[in-house]
């Protein structure tokens, strides 16, 4: 259960963290110092080298996802509400980069290859706002699956503790 659990975190944190380096810094970069042809090459080969991590961690975070439900909680039935909530907007943010990589993301190849610019960059802000869409569901999703069993179970004092304590496997 711990390689599951750490595999579903690690792919979780270079899915959510690449989005988060995209969007934060490499994007304000790449357009503060690179002409559009320039810009646009730069971010389909990004992508082109990104994306397939991508593939891996949603396979990886699916499967470890639902094994964990399954060997902890029994099932969708015994999960919490925060582990519904957790799986629907990991769902919804892999159906969100999929049709990024089938659409704009290809729209995008073609346009570079092209030296279609004006399309380029057009596909270019599509990605980018999914890219946003989906980099603030991963980390309302990440604040979910941190704080829902905490959330859930608020207790005070000596209570408190030992819930913690319980939960890390921590002797009290």
């Amino acid at each position: 259960m711990a390689i599951l659990l750490s595999l579903h975190i690690l792919f979780v944190v270079i899915w959510v963290g690449g989005m988060f380096f995209a969007y934060v810094a490499l994007r304000p970069a790449a357009g503060s110092v690179l002409e559009p042809p320039q810009r646009l090459s730069l971010w389909a080969a990004t992508f082109g080298h990104f994306f397939p991590w991508v593939w891996g961690a949603i396979v990886i975070i699916l499967v470890s996802g639902l094994l964990l439900i399954f060997k902890y909680f029994g099932g969708m039935a015994g999960a919490a509400l925060y582990i519904h909530i957790m799986l629907g907007l990991g769902i919804l943010m892999m159906l969100i980069f999929m049709h990024v990589f089938f659409a704009p993301y290809q729209r995008l190849k073609r346009a570079v290859a092209a030296q279609d610019w004006p399309a380029g960059g057009k596909a270019l802000n599509q990605i980018r706002v999914l890219i946003a869409i989906n980099l603030t569901l991963g980390l309302l999703t990440v604040l979910v699956a941190s704080a829902g069993k905490y959330l859930a179970h608020s207790r005070t004092g000596k209570h408190k503790k030992a819930h913690i304590m319980r939960a890390f496997r921590l002797p009290d």
